[in-house]
């Protein structure tokens, strides 16, 4: 049977780390193509997998009848661009999360998914994470009664990444701690909660710690180290109040703040039992019963949400069918992210 034609467009730390370890242990895949727009990346994938060839512009496989799908793992100015050319080439897609920088670019790529009729799939990995999962089955199932409000925090010490370089820089990244931290905690609490209509939001961002970019202090910085005559003008902290048709949410987040404290959870409250989601590990849900308060810690084996992400993805070609990560479900989180953007800049609640 003929395998399934992969490229990987951009081979930095989520390809690696992520996409294509995936990829290479799912037998009905191989990958054709890495691409890089630095070309000794892709040609160091090309050795360090052993397969593939490497190229540096992604238009130069866009007819490649070698390639049936692709990940995009680039910056987030590019993700639309390289999806709606890959879509409207005829190829599939697994596009990195955000979506897009803005909801308008997130909203050209759904248009040109709807179109061209092939697979956009968005890198919310958490919708195949254990935990998520199993929170999300408790909801559906009622245990939790009515979710009425769901709190987020993600906030950590010192953690603006690359200060200066990309991360930091508004017409590459499309925002700080939001677009990268949040987009993820908001994925969540949509998908657990059902995917609500936004109704109306009200937010306020803030860029603060990492103006002075020499004088900014840290212990560690991933993806650095600054550049002190780099930009920064996107925010390194975020709060918000989102009233959906759903739960109401609200959200506090940080890349940077004056508290020595990481704290990243997610607060389920519905009128029967509540959830606390540690991210990116376990959950306890506490209730009531029999006159007595009860807190509940499962316990299970966590699966690989990388692995469960890309083989879904590849299930997804196969059978032509959309699945939870679809950008039909990705552009809702598109367009709060957007709303709250919106909301600071205007400094007033918006209506959507």
């Amino acid at each position: 049977m003929k395998k399934i034609g992969v490229a990987v467009i951009g081979c930095g730390t989520i390809a690696n780390s992520a996409h294509i370890p995936a990829y290479m242990k799912n037998p009905e895949v191989e990958i054709a193509y890495f691409c890089d727009i630095r070309p000794e990346r892709a040609e160091e994938a090309v050795r360090r997998y052993g397969t593939g060839e490497a190229v540096r512009d992604y238009r130069d496989i866009l007819n490649s009848d070698r390639v049936d799908a692709v990940s995009v793992c680039t910056p987030n100015n590019v993700h639309s661009q390289i999806a709606i050319d890959f879509l409207r080439a005829g190829k599939d897609v697994l596009c990195e999360k955000p979506a897009a920088r803005t909801y308008q670019e997130a909203f050209e790529m759904q248009r040109a998914c709807h179109e061209t009729g092939r697979i956009l799939m968005i890198g919310v990995c958490n919708r195949f994470n254990t935990s998520v999962n199993r929170i999300k089955d408790l909801i559906d199932k009622g245990e939790l009664g009515e979710v009425y409000h769901v709190y987020i925090s993600f906030r950590a010490h010192r953690s603006i990444p690359g200060l200066g370089g990309d991360f930091t820089t508004r017409a590459v990244s499309g925002g700080g701690a939001l677009i990268d931290w949040g987009v993820h905690f908001l994925d969540i609490v949509m998908y657990c909660c059902g995917d609500p209509r936004p109704v109306t939001v009200s937010g306020q961002v803030f860029s603060k710690l990492g103006k002075d970019i020499a004088g900014y202090t840290y212990t560690d910085m991933w993806a650095g180290p600054p550049v002190l005559n780099g930009t920064y003008d996107v925010e390194d902290s975020v709060t918000a109040l989102i009233r959906t048709e759903g739960p109401t949410i609200t959200l506090h987040g940080a890349w940077a703040q004056n508290i020595g404290k990481k704290e990243m959870f997610i607060d389920f409250m519905g009128d029967k039992a509540g959830i606390r989601l540690d991210y990116g590990a376990g959950f306890t849900m506490y209730t009531a019963k029999d006159g007595a308060l009860l807190e509940i810690t499962p316990k299970f084996t966590m699966a690989n949400m990388y692995e469960n992400e890309i083989n879904t993805f590849i299930e997804c070609i196969k059978t032509r069918k959309n699945n939870i990560a679809g950008i039909d479900n990705a552009v809702i989180t598109s367009q709060i992210m957007q709303a709250i953007y919106d909301s600071s800049d205007k400094g007033r609640e918006l209506v959507l």
